[in-house]
């Protein structure tokens, strides 16, 4: 027969709406605001006690709370409302030692045997449930800079080790490293070391009066590798940074060649994620310098606690904070703060390689943090903003090696606890590669991002309401039948969503209520199809089938055309543009099955069986 499907298909079609409505059925019901408290390390571990703790900051403070629980590990409060979530927070944070981390969040409400399956609803993006946004952007120059140096040291140290005499050996302002020679043979062998040991160079020998000069610039594929690996390491420190402040769901991203997107869904102090987000501070230990060091060899630092009090350090670096495995805040048995460190590796073989003979020297640490403001500068007589950028380098510690130290040891010196906790949080959360900017910060109140919701609620629901009145009102029943796929179309949609973990904003939003209006085109297009075949004279189940077939081809090619575009945002496109796109590509997906294959599904079981039809509700 014309109208009939077989029955493999009837049931496929029946298997991917059910799913579609046991995986959009999540999102029936909504998160509660939370509190959870966690460990502030990996060893830390949180118990029924700390619960207690915080149940009793909360009665104290007078907010109102309740299911308080331990869930997968942690301690978790629940509240009604964002406010209450808000000061619950700040209540529970004071509450608890510097060991554990209260973190707003969204506790999950739906039921176990939805979870059990690998269902849940679908991830609000900031604008919808509030919090921070920063945009940060790395310092490329530095970062290449910052490499220069390593590289300056690394040749420093093999020209010595080979007793090559050389003077120099600094980046110079135009990016590549000088070295003077006394002679032409000792340029030369400095030549046929670099060229060996250091393939990422082009080298160019010069002669400047009685100097035999050797010139090293890096390739410009070396120069955007180390931009590359700058960006890419910078994103993973942040990712550690905010793991590290216990944010539940966040977002860190890159955008462009550059820049780094960080969303932080619930947090609204923004000064503290700023300051631990931003922060460039990073550790050097290098050993203070002997009294016949040769010039040049060593630098003069200030201390940070002591600014007319400075030391002599040797410029070769021992290790840095790039080399710490774990890191914890603590007090000394004078009750003053420090950090006790543990090194990776690398860092604890060539801590201990270095300390072994350096029994009775004393162990320099320097404390190095760049920054940056934006200057007016005038250039071809008009006044341009320009970044100024500083490096401010100081010692925190110069103690004395009473013997050979490895893997574990501590670093004192530090001005408070709370600079200790901070000092030991970016260690273990990495240093970044290279020094990072704000360049754009957002703040979304959680009453706006409610607020927000609610108007994309509305809009869908008005949408959705005025087109099945229409489609009802053109199309009598096969209007129903419209608006049943419609339902359809919107069940997958937010199902497929919820199951990729695609997260929603407003220009989603935006997108579904477009996908509203876009799904009935196809159902336009056939039950038109259906009529001008029966004016034509072609009997009704004839008529039916030539609709959807015919009808195909104009629908495939106009939604073709809109799959293309909505692909090519979510490829160029950034942030929201993105989510508009996830969303219209979805959308545009789910529309064509339930208009080709849903509708004329049921279209088949509703008329196909019937012999001798004459007339249609269309």
């Amino acid at each position: 027969m014309l109208n009939k499907y077989p029955l493999w298909k009837n049931l496929l079609i029946a298997v991917i709406v059910l799913l579609g409505a046991i995986y959009a059925a999540p999102n029936l019901y909504p998160d509660d605001y939370a509190v959870q408290v966690t460990g502030a390390s990996a060893g830390v571990e949180v118990s029924e006690s700390q619960l207690r703790t915080a149940t009793e900051a909360l009665d104290n403070a007078g907010i109102e709370y309740r299911d308080p629980a331990m869930e997968d590990g942690l301690a978790m409060v629940r509240f009604d409302s964002s406010d209450a979530q808000l000061r619950g927070r700040s209540a529970v944070h004071n509450s608890l030692g510097r060991d554990y981390v209260a973190a707003l969040s969204m506790a999950r409400t739906t039921p176990e045997w939805l979870r059990a399956i690998g269902a849940g609803p679908m991830t609000l993006g900031l604008d919808l449930r509030g919090g921070v946004h920063f945009m940060l952007e790395v310092d490329m120059d530095q970062a290449v800079e910052q490499r220069m140096e390593v590289y300056s040291s690394e040749i420093k140290r093999q020209l010595r080790e080979e007793r090559i005499r050389y003077r120099d050996g600094d980046p110079t302002d135009e990016g590549e490293l000088r070295f003077v020679f006394r002679s032409e043979d000792d340029r030369d062998q400095a030549f046929r070391l670099v060229r060996d040991e250091h393939n990422q160079f082009t080298m160019n020998r010069r002669t400047s009066g009685d100097d035999y000069l050797l010139m090293l610039a890096l390739t410009q594929s070396e120069i955007s590798e180390i931009q590359q690996y700058a960006l890419n390491q910078n994103i993973t420190t942040m990712r550690n940074r905010v793991n590290e402040l216990g944010v539940s769901e966040p977002l860190v991203q890159r955008q462009g060649d550059s820049r780094v997107v960080v969303e932080l869904p619930g947090v609204q102090d923004t000064a503290e994620a700023k300051r631990i987000l931003g922060s460039t501070a990073n550790l050097e230990f290098r050993l203070e310098a002997r009294s016949d060091a040769p010039s040049g060899t060593t630098e003069e630092f200030p201390f940070r606690n002591e600014a007319r009090r400075t030391a002599e350090l040797e410029r070769e670096i021992i290790i840095t904070g790039n080399n710490v495995a774990n890191a914890q805040s603590d007090f000394d048995e004078n009750g003053r703060p420090q950090v006790n460190i543990t090194l990776d590796g690398p860092g604890g073989n060539m801590m201990r390689r270095t300390t072994r003979d350096a029994v009775q020297r004393r162990l320099g640490v320097l404390f190095i943090e760049h920054s940056s403001d934006l200057v007016d500068v005038e250039r071809n007589g008009e006044i341009v903003q320009e970044r100024e950028r500083t490096t401010e380098r100081s010692i925190i510690s110069l103690a004395t090696i009473q013997s050979t130290l490895g893997s574990n040891f501590r670093v004192t010196g530090l001005q408070s606890m709370e600079e200790a906790s901070e000092l030991a949080l970016l260690l273990r959360a990495g240093a970044l590669a290279a020094p990072m900017y704000f360049v754009e910060e957002r703040t979304i109140g959680p009453s706006l991002g409610q607020k927000n919701i609610e108007a994309g609620i509305n809009s869908v629901l008005l949408g959705f309401l005025l087109v099945a009145l229409i489609m009802v009102a053109v199309y009598k029943a096969f209007g129903l039948l419209a608006n049943l796929a419609l339902v359809v179309n919107l069940t997958l949609l937010v199902a497929i969503m919820s199951t990729l973990g695609a997260t929603l904003t407003l220009p989603g939003i935006a997108g579904i209520v477009l996908t509203v209006g876009m799904a009935v085109d196809a159902n336009v297009l056939i039950f038109e199809r259906i009529k001008e075949e029966m004016r034509s004279g072609m009997p009704v189940q004839s008529a039916i089938n030539a609709g959807y077939s015919r009808a195909f081809v104009s629908i495939f090619d106009a939604n073709i055309t809109t799959l293309l575009v909505a692909v090519i945002l979510f490829a160029v496109g950034t942030g929201p543009v993105q989510g508009f796109a996830v969303t219209l590509l979805i959308g545009i997906l789910t529309s064509m099955f339930t208009a080709l294959l849903f509708s004329r599904a049921i279209v088949n079981a509703w008329l196909g069986g019937r012999r001798g039809l004459e007339s249609l509700s269309i």
